[in-house]
C-alpha cells in the first residue's frame, strides 16, 4: 500500500508540509522570522495560486491559532480568495492548549469538512507567532481522532519533529508535553460518534498534597503558592470565560515558608468549587514575596478525575525546561476532591489552614472566539466561502527550507506504519 501511495504521490504546493490527505500547515508556523506586511501578502498569494492549480475544484477551510480580538492579516489577505478563517485562541491561562468542548468542536468540524460527500475540501492550519505549540497539539489530536496515528505520545513527538526542536523551547518556558498528552488521551478515551464531553459534574478541590517538593533560597526550602484558574462553574454554561478561582496570596496574610525536612510532605488546604478545564500553578515566592519562580502546572478536566484523585508524578507536570532534574523521582502531587453538592455554588477561596479574609479577586475573563455557527452555515450549503477572522495584526515567521521533501516523507512514512 505504501508503494502504491508512492507511485501516485503528488508533490504539495511548496511551502506547506502535508500532514495527512488534504491536510496541510503552512511552514511560515516553524520559524521565528518575521515578514513585513508586503512579504507575508507575496508568502500567502503565491501559496493560494499553487493551491488552486493543485486542487481546481476544491474548496479551501483555514484554521488560525491568535491572540486578541483583531482582524488578522491571514482573513485579510484570504478574504479576496473566498477562502474561509476559522479562528481558535492559541492559549488557555497560559497553557498551550484549548478548552476540551473546542478542541471537540475544532475535531468535528475538520472531519466534517474532509468528509463532505462528493466534494475535495482542502483543510489549513496556520498559527500566528507564538503558536506552534497549540497547533501542534491540534494536529497530533486530528490525527489520533481519525484513526490517521495510534500512540498519543509517539502521535505529538511525530508533529513536534515537524518544526525545529528549538523553536518550541523559545516560545513556551514550560514543557507543554505533559498536559498535552493528558488531553490527548482524553481524546482517545471520548467515544467519537458522541457529539457530548463526558458527564461533568462539579467537584470540590480540598487540598493538594505535595511529596518531595525542590528545595530553593540555596537548599533551603520553599515558599509554595498555588494559583487555579477554570470556569466559574456559578456562571452560564454558555460562558467560555476563564477566572482565577483560587489563589493562596489572596487568602493568606503571611505566606508559609516550609524547611527543607518539611518539603517531603506539605498539605495545602483549599476550598473552591471546580468544574471543566482548569489549570494549576504552583509558585515559589521568594522572601521579598515579590519575585516568583514557577515550580510546575498542570491542566485537566474534571470529567476524568477517577475516585476524586489526580496523582501526578514528576512525567505529568509540565516544568521549566531546565527544571526536571530539580524534582526527586519520588515527587507526588496529590490533587483531592470530594463531591461539590457538600460547597456553596458561589465559588469560594476560603483556605481551610488559615483563618484569614476569605476575599478573592478575578482574573480578567478571556472570551474565546465563537466559530461553530459559521461553520454550520458552510456545512449546510454555502457555496461561496467568506472570511471570519478577528485577531490582531501580529508578526509572523517564515523559513524556506522547513518542509522540504524528506520531511514530508518521512511524516508520511511513519504515519502508514
Amino acid at each position: 500500500m505504501a508503494l502504491f501511495r508512492r507511485l501516485f504521490y503528488r508533490k504539495p504546493p511548496d511551502r506547506l508540509l502535508e500532514i495527512s490527505e488534504r491536510v496541510y500547515v503552512f511552514d511560515c508556523c516553524f520559524s521565528t522570522d518575521l515578514l513585513d506586511e508586503d512579504e507575508y501578502r507575496s508568502y500567502m498569494t503565491g501559496i493560494v495560486a499553487q493551491l488552486q492549480d493543485h486542487y481546481p475544484d476544491a474548496a479551501f477551510m483555514v484554521f488560525n491559532f491568535k491572540e486578541g480580538d483583531r482582524r488578522s492579516q491571514l482573513s485579510d489577505v484570504l478574504s479576496q480568495y473566498d477562502m474561509t478563517v476559522m479562528d481558535y485562541p492559541r492559549q488557555y491561562e497560559g497553557c498551550p492548549l484549548l478548552p476540551l468542548e473546542m478542541i471537540h468542536h475544532f475535531l468535528r468540524s475538520s472531519e466534517s469538512w474532509l468528509s463532505l460527500e462528493g466534494q475535495q475540501n482542502v483543510l489549513l492550519m496556520h498559527c500566528e507567532r507564538g503558536g506552534w505549540s497549540v497547533l501542534a497539539f491540534m494536529l497530533a489530536a486530528l490525527l489520533l481522532y481519525r484513526k490517521q496515528y495510534s500512540g498519543e505520545q509517539k502521535t505529538l513527538e511525530m508533529v513536534y519533529k515537524q518544526a525545529p526542536r528549538e523553536l518550541l523551547h523559545l516560545l513556551s518556558p514550560l514543557n507543554p508535553q505533559p498536559s498535552q498528552l493528558r488531553y490527548l488521551q482524553y481524546i482517545s478515551r471520548r467515544n467519537i460518534g458522541s457529539d457530548r464531553a463526558p458527564s461533568d459534574t462539579p467537584l470540590r478541590l480540598d487540598s493538594i498534597i505535595l511529596r518531595n517538593l525542590p528545595l530553593y533560597d540555596g537548599g533551603r526550602g520553599c515558599r509554595p503558592v498555588f494559583r487555579v484558574y477554570g470556569q466559574d462553574p456559578s456562571s452560564k454554561a454558555s460562558s467560555r470565560s476563564s477566572v482565577l478561582l483560587f489563589s493562596t496570596s489572596k487568602v493568606q496574610k503571611n505566606i508559609r515558608f516550609y524547611q527543607q525536612d518539611e518539603c517531603e510532605l506539605i498539605r495545602i488546604n483549599m476550598n473552591c468549587r471546580l468544574q471543566g478545564d482548569i489549570v494549576i500553578e504552583c509558585i515559589h515566592f521568594e522572601d521579598d514575596l515579590v519575585r516568583e519562580e514557577m515550580i510546575f502546572r498542570v491542566m485537566f478536566h474534571t470529567a476524568f478525575v477517577r475516585s476524586n484523585i489526580l496523582t501526578l508524578i514528576r512525567d505529568e507536570i509540565d516544568v521549566l525546561w531546565d527544571a526536571k532534574d530539580q524534582f526527586s523521582r519520588e515527587f507526588r502531587a496529590e490533587v483531592m476532591f470530594s463531591n461539590a453538592q457538600s460547597v456553596s455554588s458561589v465559588v469560594s477561596t476560603e483556605s481551610l489552614a488559615v483563618e484569614d479574609n476569605n476575599e478573592t479577586e478575578s482574573a480578567s475573563a478571556e472570551e474565546f472566539f465563537e466559530a461553530e455557527e459559521i461553520f454550520s452555515n458552510i456545512i449546510d450549503g454555502s457555496e461561496k466561502i467568506g472570511s471570519q477572522s478577528a485577531s490582531p495584526n501580529s508578526g509572523y515567521h517564515h523559513e524556506t527550507d522547513s518542509a522540504d521533501d524528506s520531511d514530508h516523507h518521512a511524516f508520511e512514512d511513519c504515519a502508514s506504519d
